[in-house]
């Protein structure tokens, strides 16, 4: 057998930080704040709408290579719905499994080897193993602590000529930092001086809160033609295990994507995708009140850690919000905390610094996800409150 299998690029994503710390979530029996999925399930008229399909043999077969022609009218209809965005389902939509593999064929289908990849840090870790695939080059533009913003002028001296195209992503994982308008149009102003491409990462776009909306970068002038937008049905309805997600954009970019798209799952999730149809056109009332629900959530968590010590950036999005090492201080970084809560406190949180290549930004940050009972919220902070007394 040959001496080397794995090819080298990807040896550093031999082991995930998610796996690992679910891994001592379940040995210690701890409360696992780590990986971001919801302890409860979506609604259920999405439940019986998969159920009825598969009864009823609807998608239990392959369906179309690049969605459901329904649910990619549905996705079409809430792009306009939402965002005033009017595009071709037949040509400007593309159905993923999950949002992961959405933004893996952009990366693939779109950068060549050698190719820069610009990204904001921390980053979520599937842009960093999305880019080694495609043979591209990751470049890293700060989230500045304590508030975590975009360091503008950074991104600005971050482009080089071998710039393919930068990777936004907001509501932002793993800081809950949702861009402001401005912010989007300096980044906007940079891809067009430029003539750069943008993957978007919206997979929380339902979930922003405190009068902090999310706004599509593709709604801004002179952008819609060069962005690739990517979404979520398990973020957007609460089941992740059904790995439905799409991408929006131009016909040529979605017409890349799928290229490569269908040579990877070719097809997933039939059923679910009748379902997921059925899920964007539900009233503003299902949007408004989900949104809601997770904010009450993160202010559960949120309060409970400050009340024990720790700094907490207010999450203005997503599952999760940023903390320090708050009563936790004496280890040495993140990583050591994190691995140590499970044991000590019976609660599993993500260290930040897994995210980032500059350890100052991430090094002493922790994630915590909030899209769990209020119960368990509660139980979390007070196993964590009774490590520190003790």
């Amino acid at each position: 057998m040959p001496e080397r299998i794995l090819v080298p690029r990807m040896e550093p994503y031999v082991h995930s930080i998610f796996g690992q710390m679910s891994a001592l979530a379940l040995e210690f029996d701890a409360i696992n704040l780590g990986q971001g999925f919801p302890d409860t399930d979506g609604p259920e008229l999405l439940k019986e709408v998969a159920a009825e399909c598969i009864r009823d043999g609807r998608g239990n077969q392959y369906p179309p290579a690049h969605g459901l022609p329904d649910l990619r009218l549905a996705i079409a209809e809430h792009q306009d719905r939402f965002y005033g965005l009017r595009i071709d389902p037949a040509t400007d939509v593309c159905v993923t499994t999950g949002a992961s593999e959405a933004i893996g064929a952009a990366l693939l289908s779109m950068c060549e080897e050698g190719d820069e990849v610009i990204v904001f840090e921390p980053w979520f870790d599937i842009y960093a193993a999305g880019i080694d695939l495609a043979g591209a080059r990751r470049v890293s533009v700060p989230l500045r602590p304590p508030d975590f913003r975009p360091d503008l002028e950074a991104l600005r001296g971050a482009v080089t000529p071998r710039t393919r195209l930068i990777l936004v992503n907001s509501p932002h994982n793993p800081t809950g930092v949702v861009f402001t308008r401005d912010e989007l149009q300096s980044i906007a102003d940079i891809a067009l001086e430029h003539d750069l491409l943008v993957i978007s990462d919206e997979a929380y776009e339902h979930l922003w809160y405190d009068g902090n909306p999310h706004i599509p970068i593709s709604t801004l002038p002179g952008m819609f033609e060069r962005t690739v937008s990517v979404g979520s049905a398990g973020k957007s309805f609460s089941f992740t295990g059904w790995k439905v997600g799409w991408t929006t954009g131009p016909a040529p970019l979605i017409r890349a994507v799928r290229t490569v798209r269908q040579h990877l799952s070719f097809v997933s999730g039939g059923p679910f995708q009748y379902a997921v149809a059925a899920g964007l056109r539900m009233g503003d009332d299902y949007f408004d009140s989900f949104r809601h629900d997770l904010q009450a959530k993160r202010d559960i968590l949120t309060a409970g850690l400050r009340d024990i010590g720790f700094g907490v950036v207010t999450s203005q999005g997503t599952y999760f919000l940023t903390s320090d090492l708050g009563p936790f201080d004496e280890y040495p970084d993140g990583l050591a905390v994190a691995e140590a809560l499970p044991g000590r406190a019976g609660v599993v949180a993500i260290p930040n610094q897994v995210f980032c290549d500059d350890p100052d930004i991430g090094e002493r940050s922790l994630r915590w996800a909030f899209c769990k009972r209020p119960e368990v919220l509660r139980e979390a902070v007070a196993r964590l409150r009774g490590s520190v007394a003790s």
